[in-house]
């Protein structure tokens, strides 16, 4: 849901091409030639690690904010709108309300990231941008500039939900959500929404994300006992529709703190599962699945 400058290092750069970018295919996998240089202990050829820069490398940072707070407003609107329209086409069968709204958020979900990642890498969400800076994917002022623009295309994505369908354009949720066993499923589903989104990366199969993370998400949905927020614009977002999909402001810092905590755990759940050196780039080969032409991604960014 994640690139780097070409003004970085080498040794900035090994650790980019480590973790995998999320989005767009490697389109060479010759290691044999060339100067090599020596990043983490481990001996790169500098032209792979400065050849064939991500689309979004070169695009304006004005332009990736842009992607961020489309992506954000389309995702609230997304699942505000489809929870205001299972209530009011399925009233008083909270199972179906709750299908048709995961339904639509995880094919939704999907498209959006599809479209949006050449651009920005298609966070959409604080954690995952936070998460993305620790590792070395993006710089600490990117992350810090994504992430009041996710939160405001929540916010407005909200009022473009309860504009559609005739409502208030901004009210506030009388939905109280918060108890232990919701703390715990958004840290739950924090968790392995990063380690999902970061785990294929890593292992050059991030092709793949946009339709994992849609299907996570949908999953989620039913597994938690919170609907997987997972995401603390999203949660910030609902906050301003009293519907079906809301939250009630005081229940927004714990579900924002259970999600950072997710996020936090997925990060030591990462380096145990998906050590860095264990999928640099060596003798050409996919470390999973022993491809003969590896793959990378398009979500690290700076």
């Amino acid at each position: 849901m994640l690139l780097c400058g070409a003004r970085q290092s080498v040794g900035e750069r090994s650790r980019r091409d480590a973790l995998g970018d999320l989005y767009s295919p490697r389109r060479r996998n010759d290691f044999s030639e060339g100067p090599w240089v020596l990043c983490e202990g481990v001996s790169i050829r500098i032209d792979v690690l400065l050849s064939d820069w991500p689309i979004m490398h070169h695009l304006k940072i004005w332009r990736r904010l842009l992607a961020e707070f489309i992506g954000s407003a389309v995702l609230a609107t997304l699942v505000i709108g489809s929870g205001i329209a299972a209530q009011q086409l399925s009233p008083g069968n909270i199972g179906l309300q709750l299908f048709e709204n995961a339904a639509a958020t995880a094919v939704g979900l999907y498209a959006i990231i599809l479209v949006l990642a050449p651009v920005s890498g298609a966070h959409l969400n604080p954690v995952v941008s936070l998460v993305d800076a620790i590792e070395g994917g993006i710089s600490w002022r990117v992350a810090g500039s994504y992430i009041p623009v996710q939160v405001a295309g929540c916010v407005a994505g909200a009022a473009l939900a309860n504009t559609m369908f005739s409502m208030r354009v901004l009210s506030i949720s009388q939905h109280h959500r918060i108890t232990g066993p919701h703390f715990l499923s958004e840290v739950v589903a924090t968790a392995g929404l990063v380690v999902l989104i970061f785990g294929l990366s890593r292992t050059h199969r991030a092709a793949l994300t946009p339709a994992a993370v849609g299907a996570y998400i949908g999953a989620a949905y039913f597994f938690t006992s919170s609907t997987s927020f997972a995401n603390p614009a999203i949660t910030v977002g609902r906050m301003f529709s009293n519907t079906f999909t809301g939250i009630a402001p005081s229940s927004v810092p714990w579900f924002v703190l259970a999600q950072i905590v997710g996020g936090l755990l997925a990060l030591l759940g990462l380096r145990a599962l998906f050590p860095v050196r264990a999928f640099l780039p060596g003798d050409g080969s996919d470390h999973v699945h022993g491809a003969s032409r590896p793959i990378e991604g398009s979500a690290h960014h700076d």
